[in-house]
């Protein structure tokens, strides 16, 4: 940046040459001179503005170069702060508002650093610059010319909060309307199965007024500087002619000196109208980084241990063994608390099974374990430590998670099975597509495990991605295996293949399974009921049955389902 500050500073130096070029060559007329003193004083003049231009130009090169490079780590730094943050903030702000904050105040931002300082700083030097060779002509025709200049500062700041109030929420309604527009693109088939289009057209056309409204409103601020300054600087022109006119009438300066005067005043027009375009950058770069500073500002809630933490585990660095242990765990979603007093103890290589009613806690209680969520009362501990001891990266790296709202990526089939993977060679690949029951829906696939399957895997069944996300679970080989109704979206045969196959899966390794199915967890070691955020039964399939609670209230009603569904 400073490399680039002094090309400007120098282009500006040699640009106050010209007005006194041209006073030479007007000095020289008034003496009848040899026209080739013209000759050489016009080349000079070319000579300097050709210097002039390739200074400035490597200035403002450089500027750019350097603005650029600061927005690519800006940029870098608030992507990586975001994959930083917990998945509640995600949850709690709108994603089209975020991607606004990355891409469009970033670019606020860049112009600040940007064509912002550049001009400030070539708009100070010049200005600086051309003041004193005025006043070595004529202080007091100086003085006159830029008389009107301090009104300059009046107009500023009377406008300057203005714009930037109305710049931030220009951005904020931007927000808006992108987030507006993400969760249609996200949820079209929704939209078109309950024929929404036109409710969703008339919310968008809202929010799209309101941006227009709001952009109209920033524009009418904005648009006040320019006609400020072309009447400041026409103004300064006429007193210029007038006090200088009576100057050279009266023998106090020359006309080349007065020339040279309205060359110098000339040259301080466009850092006057420049000091309006910087105002209006920095009004909307600092609107933005704002913007940007409220999500950097954010710390994450969910983070890793401290070195000094971390030393102490030393033998977890690498692996787990997989006990799991809910010691008097309680959660809550703000005020509202959802788990109760959770006690339970899966040894390693053994099975637990949570079932229960919809809403009554079950995925909240297996996200604690990767700690998409902290206990607000209780441990939960994996080989008897507590979870938010254990590094996040090896913790997570050890779990094998399925969730309810299955993932996939614009990328091949084989890209997202083996994602979190260095690589999946050909034969573990094959393997896992097997025990999720995936190869035989590959074979029907047009390039195999190669297809691009679209955005979110559009071009899957739900039953196919739920497949895909077990076997991308399963090739990770983790020491816990945690499966949220994973196979609620496949049929009962497909689903008994899986838990066959899952059988070799689950042998030495701890599994959690949530299911609304007792068929699918009948088989396990150990079964935990919930309800309301309590547990209310536990035991094995068989115990369950006998206790005719809940449990053995919902197999019997599964069972009349399976009767009629076969009848």
């Amino acid at each position: 940046m400073i490399g680039g500050f002094l090309f400007l500073i120098i282009a500006n130096g040699v640009a106050l040459i010209l007005p006194y070029l041209i006073r030479l060559a007007v000095d020289s007329l008034q003496v009848r001179t040899d026209p080739g003193v013209l000759l050489r004083i016009g080349l000079l003049i070319v000579l300097v503005g050709l210097v002039q231009a390739i200074l400035s130009y490597y200035g403002r090169f450089i500027q750019a170069e350097v603005s650029r490079r600061i927005e690519y780590e800006l940029r870098a730094d608030l992507f990586k702060h975001f994959e930083k943050l917990e998945l509640d903030y995600f949850q709690h702000n709108k994603i089209g508002d975020l991607v606004a904050r990355a891409i469009n105040d970033l670019t606020a931002v860049r112009g600040l650093l940007g064509p912002g300082i550049s001009n400030l700083l070539n708009t100070t030097v010049a200005f600086t610059a051309t003041i004193i060779l005025m006043l070595t002509i004529d202080a007091r025709l100086t003085i006159y010319s830029t008389s009107v200049l301090p009104l300059i500062s009046v107009v500023f700041i009377v406008l300057a909060r203005k714009i930037e109030r109305s710049y931030k929420s220009v951005q904020d309604q931007f927000g808006e309307v992108s987030a507006q527009a993400q969760e249609n693109f996200s949820g079209i088939r929704t939209v078109k199965a309950y024929t929404q289009e036109e409710y969703e057209l008339h919310a968008f056309r809202t929010a799209n007024q309101e941006y227009v409204r709001l952009s109209i409103i920033y524009a009418r601020f904005y648009a006040l500087l320019w006609p400020a300054m072309y009447f400041l600087a026409g103004l300064a022109a006429v007193i210029l002619l007038w006090r200088g006119g009576l100057d050279v009438i009266e023998g106090r300066i020359t006309l080349g000196q007065m020339v040279q005067f309205t060359g110098y005043l000339a040259q301080l027009t466009w850092p006057m109208i420049a000091f309006g375009w910087v105002v209006n950058l920095f009004q909307q770069g600092s609107a933005s980084m704002k913007r940007i500073n409220e999500v950097m500002d954010h710390q994450p809630t969910i983070v890793g241990p401290e070195p000094s933490l971390e030393s102490t585990n030393e033998p977890l660095r690498d692996h787990l063994e997989g006990k799991v242990e809910f010691q008097h765990v309680s959660f809550s979603y703000g005020d509202r608390e959802v788990l109760h007093d959770i006690n339970i103890t899966v040894e390693v290589g053994s099975s637990l099974a949570i079932v229960g009613p919809t809403g009554s806690g079950k995925s909240t209680l297996v996200n604690l374990l990767p700690r998409m969520f902290d206990v607000s009362k209780g441990q939960v501990l994996i080989d008897d430590v507590d979870v938010r001891k254990i590094p996040l990266a090896l913790l997570r790296r050890q779990i094998g998670y399925v969730p309810q709202e299955t993932f996939l990526f614009s990328v091949p089939l084989a890209e997202n099975i083996s994602f979190g993977l260095e690589a999946l060679d050909t034969k573990r690949l094959q393997e896992v597509m097997q025990s999720a029951q995936l190869t035989k829906d590959v074979e029907d696939f047009p390039e195999g495990v190669t297809t691009m399957i679209g955005e979110r895997g559009v071009t899957l069944s739900g039953g196919q991605k739920q497949r895909t996300s077990l076997a991308r679970a399963i090739a990770k080989e983790p020491a816990i295996l945690i499966l949220d109704d994973a196979m609620s979206s496949v049929d009962t045969h497909t689903e008994a293949d899986i838990l066959k196959h899952l059988q070799r899966v689950m042998q030495g390794r701890t599994t959690i399974i949530i299911s609304h199915r007792c068929s699918t967890v009948k088989n396990l070691d150990h079964i935990v009921v919930l309800d309301e955020g309590r547990i209310v039964e536990e035991g094995t399939h068989a115990s369950l049955l006998q206790l005719r609670g809940l449990y053995a209230e919902m197999y019997r009603r599964q069972l009349i389902g399976e009767e009629l569904e076969d009848s």
